[in-house]
């Protein structure tokens, strides 16, 4: 289960940071920092990194947890929305719209059905699942 945090990155500056996510962040960012062997000057780059890596790793979670249900419902999609830092998802009412706005926070090329009469060539792309599942409900209407 994730856990629960309030990150917003926004060229590439946090405005807001919850404790809960500070250490794995800062262990994150430590390990950055020594594979590239504590050279100096760079530790805003570890640091932006290890919080982007902190969103993604919190998207996947969502998605194990409602893998087996077939996708996330509005309502999880705008929890998603809350745990990566979207502003106000809960006002947010389309799952297309959420989807995207999560894809730009986690760096994610915002591709999310651009073009739902063509099918998505990225095979191993984490939203495929989502993607399929509002196509279906598009062609059934």
């Amino acid at each position: 289960m994730p856990v629960k945090s309030k990150i917003t990155v926004s060229s590439n500056k946090v405005k807001s940071i919850d404790p809960n996510c500070y250490e794995w962040i800062s262990v994150a960012a430590y390990f950055k920092a020594k594979a590239r062997n504590f050279e100096p000057g760079k530790e805003l780059d570890d640091w932006l990194e290890a919080e982007l890596d902190y969103i993604k790793v919190q998207i996947k979670s969502f998605f194990v947890r409602f893998e087996e249900d077939g996708g996330m419902s509005l309502a999880e999609l705008q929890e998603l929305g809350r745990y990566v830092g979207i502003d106000h998802p809960e006002g947010i009412n389309s799952e297309v719209e959420l989807i995207r706005k999560i894809q730009k926070i986690s760096k994610h090329r915002p591709c999310f059905q651009s073009n739902y009469r063509n099918n998505c060539e990225e095979t191993e792309c984490e939203w495929r699942v989502e993607c399929k599942k509002l196509i279906a409900d598009w062609y059934h209407k």
